[in-house]
């Protein structure tokens, strides 16, 4: 918050005109808190809906997330808040998983556990020695070279004991959203949480983005303008006097409008694929630099349903016995499966059947990372969703795995998918064509980086701000928790520019030790002997 303490206010009286861009979640927070203060918010949105990442959709009758399924870290979290304010279902699931091997087979239950533990207490000691160390580390080093000089170093492990905790190392794929092979050990500590457990968001986040966006889909206190994608930016050089602070904004039909301040929440990727052309004049070289850097996950989700949970068995009376089998399954990288050398195809797959009632559903979700997931995001993105065709791309992949499952019978109607649903993140533009930001090996300056991007390299003084799950705090990197924190910190740096009181039920952000934060959450600190399912199933730090 630097910027914010250098900043001169705007002592004219005038009511600014403020432009946010993207209605995912933090440009609905940024749109709510502004227009609760009384500026005049326009909000424009390329999709024909609000929430951005933040989707549902309805497969095999049950409605999914596309989007965000965890709230990570429910200490402080304003997002847990939402959720309980909202009467939405959440689970903490349980901590015992189900593990496939290389091959196929089915390790015992004790040995997945004690895998998945080992594990846990080598990514403890891996985030440790990152904060501790950063300076020193080499930025060519990955988190797997790190995980695999631990094991190389411990002589009580087996020839197999070290090649299953390598492929386990790779489980972690789906948290950061692309190989561990790529992840940077100099910057895993940015990968850093909120304090208290994991939850995973049963009842989905339909009812949290509907109180989000609350207020900024109420015409009366919003300008809400759908479908319009916009395409440009130009500022006015600090020699315009007269209009120092205006900011030109191009819509793709070729409408331009001006603003006093813009805020961009349009996601990373699409600032890395756009940033040279999308501004005039160019955006400083050391905004520019950070958003090359930093880099953009590939992670997608596939939504397999089935007439029943056949995984389950029955109890005595006839109804799915839970304990019978867990709600995680790790599958190690596939030596069954046909893909190229050196692409890790491990999955990670939850069984919704789990999931409390009403939002019980037969339903396996599967989590793709990397270049599995580009192989299979390209292989239907042309398809229309639940055609013929898509569904049997879509169960030639799922196939190799589900079918390994207990109880499985080929012939069994039970055992038939009637329904897949999976992401396209990666073909989507409006998306960035990714996930969320993630910190991969050759990154020199990360964490300089993301404030860079957070104070906008100093645009903000021409009136253009960044704001998104990409210049959160830090322990809230790459969530909606910190997309929510971005936003409502962009809107109070406006507020405070012009002078203007912000309402008092906003979380007050705080800096610390150099570290942007947020007033009631903490970082996480994490205990070998302390974690959760999602920990132990590479899904949440």
């Amino acid at each position: 918050m630097q910027a914010l303490r250098n900043a001169s206010t705007l002592s004219s009286g005038r009511i600014p005109h403020v432009a946010v861009i993207g209605a995912g979640i933090a440009g609905l927070r940024c749109s709510d808190v502004l227009a609760r203060s009384g500026v005049k918010v326009t909000l424009l949105e390329a999709r024909d809906r609000i929430g951005g990442r933040v989707d549902q959709q309805e497969s095999g009758g049950y409605l999914v997330d596309m989007g965000p399924n965890w709230i990570h870290g429910t200490s402080g979290n304003p997002i847990m808040h939402l959720a309980e304010k909202t009467g939405t279902t959440i689970l903490e699931p349980e901590e015992h998983q189900a593990l496939f091997d290389s091959d196929g087979e089915r390790r015992p239950d004790a040995e997945a556990v004690a895998l998945s533990s080992k594990m846990w207490e080598m990514i403890v000691d891996a985030f440790k020695y990152s904060d501790e160390h950063s300076a020193d580390i080499d930025p060519g080093v990955s988190l797997f070279e790190y995980f695999r000089s631990k094991l190389d170093t411990d002589k009580k492990l087996t020839r197999q004991q070290r090649q299953d905790l390598l492929h386990e190392a790779q489980m972690w794929g789906p948290f950061v959203g692309d190989s561990v092979e790529k992840q940077s050990l100099k910057f895993f500590f940015l990968e850093e949480c909120i304090e208290g457990e994991n939850v995973f968001v049963a009842g989905t986040y339909k009812d949290i983005l509907k109180e989000i966006g609350r207020v900024a889909t109420d015409e009366g206190k919003v300008d809400l303008r759908l479908g319009t994608e916009v395409v440009h930016f130009e500022t006015r050089s600090d020699s315009d006097k007269d209009d120092y602070g205006k900011v030109i904004v191009t819509a793709s039909c070729g409408d331009q409008s001006t603003f006093d301040d813009v805020v961009i929440t349009c996601p990373l990727g699409w600032l890395k694929r756009h940033h040279a052309r999308a501004f005039t004049p160019t955006l400083p070289s050391r905004l520019a630099s950070a958003i090359s850097h930093i880099n953009y996950g590939r992670l997608e989700k596939l939504y397999v349903t089935f007439p029943s949970a056949f995984w389950l068995s029955s109890d005595a009376e006839g109804k799915p016995d839970l304990s019978s089998y867990p709600v995680h399954t790790h599958f190690h990288d596939p030596a069954y499966v046909p893909h190229a050398c050196g692409e890790a195809w491990n999955q990670s797959v939850v069984s919704l059947a789990h999931l409390p009632p009403p939002c019980t559903q037969p339903t396996l979700l599967f989590y793709i990372y990397g270049p599995c997931g580009t192989h299979v995001v390209d292989s239907i993105k042309d398809l229309t969703t639940h055609s013929t065709e898509y569904d049997t791309v879509l169960n030639s992949f799922a196939s190799a795995f589900y079918s390994r499952l207990p109880n499985y019978d080929p012939s069994s109607p039970a055992c038939q998918p009637k329904s897949f649903l999976m992401t396209r993140w990666q073909a989507d533009p409006f998306a960035g064509n990714g996930s969320y930001c993630n910190f991969q090996v050759g990154l020199e300056r990360g964490d300089e980086d993301i404030e860079v991007m957070r104070d906008a390299g100093g645009l903000w003084k021409r009136g253009l701000w960044l704001a998104g799950e990409h210049t959160a705090p830090f322990i809230a990197l790459g969530t909606t928790t910190g997309a929510w924190w971005s936003g409502e910190g962009i809107a109070r740096r406006i507020c405070a520019k012009w002078g203007i009181k912000v309402p008092g039920d906003a979380a007050a952000a705080t800096e610390e030790n150099g570290t942007t934060g947020v007033q009631g959450a903490k970082k996480k600190e994490l205990d070998k002997d302390r974690a959760d399912a999602a920990n132990l199933s590479g899904l949440a730090i």
